[in-house]
């Protein structure tokens, strides 16, 4: 006797696309900021240029990261399952992650507290690479849920951390790693004058090809994908090809100096790369590379229905209070960053 197995509720399905407007604001919020500090030790010539780099994150990154701890608390308190299973089959890519968000957030507050060159340049190191290794690991993570990851009958992973690493997943890791990196350059053309502006421009212009084409390369093999095509009727490709054209003209808006519509440019793209990947992933949360039985869907994995009516009053209550300052937080900090008078 065939089982048949219920879609999600309405409320569930309303719940899955909040959580993923919050992982969409968290990359385009977190992604300069991974992006500038994955560039700091090559925009910057000396010190004040670093600090100056710095600061132009110093005010903002810790409230991008709320969006990080949203998405999770959203995550655990609407679909617990989801959240559960991810915990322990990405239980060590997730520790490195949190391990190096926490020597980022720690280099900002710790670089500065020594007048000496060599303390510096530690924290300086533990910002590029706890920029640089959530930028990759992030991309490696959602690849690997729309492309699959063993997952049992009973929603548990039973392979290794090593069947979460595959070519998919990698390229995954490189689209995400260079889209923030040209992110975080076309935020700092915005941010700084003279020549670390002009440093930041040219490292765009690098940029721009390489992101175009890893991009590219990730949502032209998730097309291609057999689960991909289950939900090609939800995700027409209209939505990466506008993604795909819009990003193809920042190598060209750098060029021209119009950093705004170059950010612009890469938020959108940003959006539309996550976007896609999402949807592709509706109705599941987790796709099973052993059998599409074992896929692991919207209804499983959500609260029941008195939770994520609660949830609901909860966000439509706060949520307008913490966009307001933010971006009250954004239009105080808006000037760019000026290296002191005298160097």
């Amino acid at each position: 006797m065939a089982v048949v197995v219920a879609g999600p509720s309405g409320l569930q399905q309303l719940w899955f696309f909040l959580i993923a407007v919050l992982w969409l604001g968290y990359f385009f919020l977190e992604g300069f900021d991974f992006g500038v500090g994955i560039l700091l030790p090559f925009v910057s010539r000396d010190d004040t240029d670093r600090r100056v780099v710095v600061n132009t994150i110093g005010p903002v990154w810790d409230g991008n990261e709320v969006w990080l701890l949203v998405a999770g608390g959203a995550t655990f308190a609407a679909f617990p399952t989801w959240y559960a299973t991810l915990f322990s089959g990405f239980y060590l890519a997730l520790f490195v992650l949190l391990a190096a968000l926490i020597f980022r957030g720690m280099a900002f507050e710790m670089r500065h507290r020594r007048d000496d060159a060599r303390w510096r340049a530690r924290w300086d190191l533990a910002l590029f690479w706890g920029s640089a290794v959530p930028a990759f690991l992030w991309g490696v993570a959602f690849a690997d849920f729309v492309h699959g990851v063993p997952l049992g009958p009973h929603h548990v992973m039973e392979g290794t951390v090593l069947d979460l690493v595959k070519p998919y997943a990698l390229v995954g890791g490189l689209a995400t790693l260079a889209l923030f990196s040209l992110h975080g350059a076309a935020y700092l053309g915005l941010k700084t004058e003279g020549a670390l502006r002009e440093r930041a421009r040219e490292a765009g212009q690098r940029l721009a090809p390489i992101a175009l084409v890893t991009v590219g390369a990730l949502l032209t093999w998730t097309y291609l994908s057999a689960h991909a095509w289950h939900h090609v009727g939800l995700v027409p490709p209209l939505l990466p090809i506008l993604g795909l054209g819009v990003l193809a003209s920042v190598g060209w808006l750098i060029h021209e100096r119009q950093e705004g519509w170059a950010f612009v440019a890469t938020a959108f793209a940003i959006v539309a790369l996550f976007a896609t990947l999402l949807l592709n992933l509706y109705p599941d949360v987790l796709v099973s590379s052993l059998r599409t039985a074992y896929n692991l869907t919207i209804a499983e994995s959500a609260s029941q229905r008195y939770t994520l009516e609660v949830m609901s009053w909860v966000a439509l209550i706060f949520t307008p209070v913490v966009l307001a300052y933010q971006t009250w937080s954004y239009w105080i900090f808006r000037r760019r960053v000026r290296r002191p008078d005298g160097h």
